[in-house]
């Protein structure tokens, strides 16, 4: 169970001050800009290298964030043109230190005991579903991103282990990030909260995208035509895919 301080989600960027850089650290060119867009401050990590400039939660690796929640959100759009990666370090029950890894410079899955990296698939925002991408910079228009990672099914179906909690995060370049939060609840975006829908999402562990954590949509707008959604391991998928990727027009069905 999630500890109170944790509950219902724990919004990381906020938790931890990271505007302060006391327990976060950064590295090369990472700036605070303020998107008219999204209505508020996002970081921006760039780099002629992904290793050159970043952002990193401990400040220090000694240190470990403690988050159990099973999801991790990650909010934030690749650079276009660009490459970005993503490190994560999680700890086994086993207390293993495991790093999940996400890049668009990986041409395929690669997995020790000790690290899987994952190619994350960039999608154009006027290509359509049916065309499988492919690793590669992201698309002039690649849109902001609410990325869904459940951490203990990854560590389950790829190694085979059982999951104990979140230790650290390096966010690497190009990429734009507006935060990161950790829950039990599996957030839906842009959901209609109608009374008998909300009661049924709930019934199944969903719940609407807490306000600090939605990203905006002006009246008139839908979400969905909006950002993208990506949850991975996807619902359901029997044969766990290798690459993360958009893969339905909407997270739940």
């Amino acid at each position: 169970a999630l500890a109170a301080w944790q509950r219902p989600y724990l919004n990381i960027f906020k938790h931890f001050r990271v505007e302060e850089w006391k327990r976060s650290a950064k590295e090369g060119d990472v700036a605070a800009l303020t998107d008219t867009r999204l209505k508020g401050t996002v970081y921006r990590i760039r780099g002629s290298n992904p290793a050159s400039s970043y952002l990193q939660l401990p400040r220090a690796g000694t240190q470990s964030l403690g988050l159990t929640g099973r999801y991790l959100y990650l909010l934030f759009r690749p650079l276009p043109r660009k490459h970005f990666l993503v490190h994560l370090d999680v700890t086994t029950e086993e207390n293993q230190v495991v790093r999940i890894s996400f890049s668009s410079l990986f041409k395929e899955f690669k997995s020790t005991a000790t690290w899987l990296q994952f190619p994350f698939v960039c999608r154009a925002a006027s290509e359509g579903t049916a065309r499988r991408g492919a690793p590669g910079a992201a698309p002039a228009d690649v849109r902001w991103t609410c990325l869904v990672l459940d951490l203990p099914s990854i560590l389950s179906l790829y190694l085979n282990r059982r999951y104990s909690h979140l230790r650290g995060v390096k966010l690497c370049s190009n990429l734009l990030v507006k935060n990161l939060c950790t829950s039990d609840l599996l957030f839906e975006p842009g959901a209609a909260l109608a009374g008998a829908r909300l009661g049924a999402l709930a019934g199944r562990g969903v719940a609407p995208m807490p306000r600090d954590m939605a990203f905006p949509v002006p009246r008139g707008d839908k979400w969905h035509d909006l950002y993208d959604y990506i949850r991975f391991p996807a619902e359901g998928s029997k044969l766990p895919h290798d690459s993360i990727q958009k893969s339905c027009p909407s997270p739940v069905a």
